[in-house]
């Protein structure tokens, strides 16, 4: 259902509100430059800090640039699953073509409790979800075994797989079937995920490396592995550069370089040490986005 290099795209602030006029030259930007499909208000969009209100917003901005264009998969995550539901429904009435879920965070639940939180979520609403299993910030491990319940209904179309255990797309492969979506959380890891049945990345990197980052995923389909591992391996140091602090302050940073955004994130996001500045920018040289 998705495939190849699809954003996690940033919120842009301007005075401590969304920046609505940049974020949609955003999103137009990484349509034109090749993006697969964009994911507004992840964990890169900011939405812990959000209010629903202007989470609700970021959507419905994205969608109407999106639209008919390259799919939008919408945050619609939370540890409440009542909230988690608003937040899907609004996904869906606003045109989204697939919501992305986050496990639960904080609360910790069972695997039964993960297995009822999606299932009240797909039973709700009808549109494609994609589960978020992201264990280094929601502390739950969603396991194969569960993901294979809800693999079961009929709404549950796949997951960004934030684990960075590379044997995992290839268990959920064999255990699922191969039509289940399998999309990277992890950007160091894509080519490794691909090779073990994957089909796409949700990036970070393609923020500011759009092009770069789909043509990554051109030579893959096309089997051109020489131009896969030559893109691969340039891409390295970003990926490595823009994972130096906590995200998204490092790629909003590099965004701000290309001058797609200010640099400027919400508390407790702080502005990232000028250590970490001199690592984005030789990292954005390297990689030859920068002069």
């Amino acid at each position: 259902m998705f495939s190849g290099s699809l954003t996690a795209l940033i919120t842009p602030f301007r005075d401590g509100e969304v920046d609505e006029k940049a974020f949609q030259e955003f999103v137009d930007w990484q349509i034109q430059e090749g993006s697969n499909g964009v994911i507004p208000v992840g964990t890169t969009g900011e939405s812990p800090t959000l209010s629903h209100e202007e989470h609700k917003r970021v959507v419905e901005l994205c969608i109407e640039v999106a639209k008919g264009k390259i799919p939008v998969i919408a945050g619609a995550g939370s540890n409440s699953t009542a909230e988690a539901i608003d937040l899907t429904r609004h996904a869906k009435e606003a045109g989204a073509d697939a919501a992305l879920v986050v496990t639960p965070y904080y609360n910790k639940p069972t695997q039964e409790g993960l297995y009822r939180h999606y299932e009240a979520i797909a039973t709700a609403v009808d549109i494609p979800i994609v589960i978020y299993n992201i264990p280094g910030r929601s502390i739950v491990d969603m396991s194969v075994e569960t993901m294979a319940r809800l693999a079961k209904l009929d709404n549950i179309v796949g997951v960004k797989d934030a684990t960075a255990d590379l044997t995992r797309p290839l268990a959920t492969r064999v255990t699922i079937g191969r039509d289940f979506c399998q999309l990277s959380g992890e950007d160091a890891t894509i080519g490794a995920f691909l090779a073990q049945g994957g089909h796409g990345c949700i990036s970070v990197t393609s923020n500011v490396a759009p092009r770069l980052c789909s043509d990554l995923h051109k030579a893959w389909q096309a089997k051109d592995m020489e131009k896969f591992a030559e893109t691969r391996d340039r891409l390295m140091p970003l990926h490595s550069a823009l994972f130096c602090e906590s995200s998204p302050g490092p790629v909003k940073y590099a965004a701000s370089l290309l001058g797609k955004s200010l640099p400027d994130t919400r508390l407790p996001m702080v502005p990232i040490a000028e250590a970490s500045r001199a690592r984005v920018d030789e990292a954005m040289r390297t990689v030859g986005l920068l002069n």
